[in-house]
């Protein structure tokens, strides 16, 4: 069978697997819907965890960043990693303890301030909204290049699926349904990493083929003698490595869809647990990725460089992504040969390749998307068509599991932080229900228009979200829980500096892509990215907070009580007695 019928029954089994367990997990009260009842199992919510932190951005684009970018594209993986160890050890416990159902929740409560709640609420919405914008892209791709339907058709029928069982279970279908979509993101992952690696190094283990063989060597030389820097040189200035690689890690942790998570469990000592098997479930393909890409680099290189148009465009796998036009060709030297070189093979307007003015100035004769590394690969490799269509399953398991997450975050600050917390304090059950599910319904079309239109690659993309989270919720939590004489004006000033700050920048340095501008306004600040200045709007958020909560009165002594009880170690059968 081909490729195309294999996906069409792999991607079938698959959703109508998640619609399943989506009606099965149906709820009928807010706790159902916000939290699961608190009632998931630590390993379930493990799996759960991996998979909503596993976005399109970690299953499709950052393997591809680190094959494109080499040693550079690593930030990722650190931030990424460090960033959950952050969030498991230093805030999940706490916010546990804390019992309540949203971030927005923590913040209006500890600061004693509906206008925190309101601007919180706020930045979780902007946030989400961000971040799902990459997980609908990598819905787009993977329907367009597998499936044999446009990208707009993909996301309406990636977005429906993620919205049915979203409505009707809530957090309980979304946990349930993204344990499942673990188990095939996973699999479809390590199958064809463990192929490529028995092929390429004669080890069948990834990470110890990637380690042990000469094959990186081999890289870093091929990569010289057509002009690029070694795949193992950094070429970031160290400041912005540092940057990137904080915003990520603080981002991980001031994510409010994964801090949800830890709000599903019955206890604090099961919130430790859980978190504990994410870390593990998480390792399998963050440990996996640095060997993928090598190898996907490699294969590349080996594939395309030197070989006629003819000879390319006879290849099957390349025939079929050319015509998603996330891979392209263009001969500027008229050799009628394709060259792989550093450089633009197209301009670029608005972050897309222009296909009809090739650059002269650059070598490069290639154009290939970022976003279409992993899942290119297996086809490469010339792995069987299963696997292929295993690794598009596995593609959209990544990006629909993260989606859904968010999908809720938004719904429950709507309808649980603003509509019942400040809007309607009476609200009954039922109400607050119903505008859950309608939120929910809205946020599935304003995801699907981000989808058809998406704003730049995945991990990109996801990377300002974390940016944004880092200079906004991040610095709030950790004050909230360790800094007793933290009050309400600090944190007020210290979120709207940190996020105000963050989103000009972006914006001034990545006008060219979101305007259709010439250049940036703003290429960078003192050598930090657009993807690593969430840490100096981090640092703001900081120092405001700190400052204006110094200058101004001290918090009430019952929110200071309050403080010193959720940081006191009394175990976790006495902190499960005060959920």
């Amino acid at each position: 069978m081909s490729v195309e019928t294999w996906t069409y029954i792999i991607v079938s089994i698959t959703f109508a697997v998640y619609i399943y367990i989506g009606y099965w997990a149906r709820v009928r009260d807010t706790q159902g819907f916000y939290v699961a009842g608190r009632g998931v199992h630590p390993i379930a919510n493990g799996a759960a965890t991996a998979a909503d932190w596993m976005s399109a951005a970690s299953f499709i684009s950052m393997a591809g960043l680190i094959s494109t970018l080499g040693y550079d594209g690593a930030v990722y993986l650190m931030g990424w990693t460090g960033g959950y160890v952050l969030l498991a050890l230093l805030l999940a416990p706490y916010l546990r303890k804390f019992g309540k159902y949203t971030v927005p929740d923590f913040v209006g409560d500890r600061y004693y301030s509906q206008t925190a709640r309101l601007i919180a609420a706020i930045a979780a919405i902007f946030i989400s909204f961000v971040y799902v914008a990459g997980q609908v892209r990598g819905v787009g791709i993977v329907f367009s290049r597998f499936v044999g339907v446009d990208i707009a058709t993909g996301v309406i029928i990636g977005v429906a699926v993620v919205g049915f069982f979203a409505i009707i279970g809530g957090m309980k279908g979304v946990t349930y349904t993204q344990v499942a979509q673990y188990v095939v993101l996973i699999i479809a992952y390590a199958i064809p990493a463990f192929a490529i690696s028995s092929v390429l190094t004669g080890n069948p283990i990834p990470q110890m083929g990637f380690t042990f063989s000469d094959l990186m060597p081999k890289l870093n030389q091929i990569h010289q003698d057509l002009g690029f820097a070694a795949y193992t040189a950094s070429t970031k200035p160290m400041i912005d490595v540092f940057c990137i690689t904080m915003a990520l890690m603080v981002g991980t942790a001031g994510l409010p869809h994964i801090i949800v998570r830890f709000y599903t469990v019955p206890n604090v000592k099961d919130a430790r647990i859980s978190a504990g098997w994410a870390l593990l479930f998480i390792a399998l393909l963050y440990t996996t990725a640095p060997a993928l890409a090598s190898f996907a680099r490699y294969n590349l290189i080996q594939t395309l460089n030197g070989k006629s148009l003819e000879e390319v465009r006879a290849i099957p796998w390349v025939a079929k992504w050319e015509k998603t036009r996330l891979l392209q060709f263009t001969d500027k030297d008229g050799d009628g040969r394709i060259t792989f070189a550093p450089g633009r093979a197209f301009n670029l307007k608005s972050g897309r390749p222009d296909f009809t003015s090739p650059n002269p100035a650059s070598r490069n004769e290639v154009y290939f998307d970022n976003d279409i590394i992993v899942l290119s690969t297996p086809e490469v490799a010339g792995l069987a068509p299963w696997i292929i269509a295993l690794v598009a399953a596995g593609g959209l398991a990544a990006a629909m599991s993260t989606a859904s997450g968010l999908l809720l975050v938004v719904s429950s600050s709507v309808a649980h932080d603003i509509y019942y917390r400040l809007i309607n304090p009476g609200a009954s059950e039922a109400q607050r229900l119903l505008v859950g599910r309608v939120m929910i319904g809205v946020a599935v079309v304003i995801a699907a228009y981000f989808g058809v239109n998406p704003p730049g690659f995945v991990a990109q993309v996801v990377a300002f979200a974390f940016g944004l989270a880092a200079s906004s919720f991040f610095p709030i939590i950790v004050l909230g829980i360790f800094d007793k004489r933290m009050n309400s004006q600090g944190a007020i000033a210290g979120m709207l500096t940190g996020l105000i700050f963050t989103t000009v920048m972006i914006l001034l340095m990545k006008s060219d892509v979101l305007f259709g501008q010439a250049a940036p306004a703003l290429p960078n600040w003192f050598g930090i990215s657009a993807e690593g200045i969430g840490t100096v709007g981090m640092v703001l958020n900081f120092v405001v907070a700190w400052v204006v909560s110094r200058a101004t009165a001290a918090p009430p002594e019952t929110v200071q009580h309050m403080v010193e009880d959720l940081r006191i170690p009394r175990g976790a059968g006495a902190a499960s007695a005060h959920d």
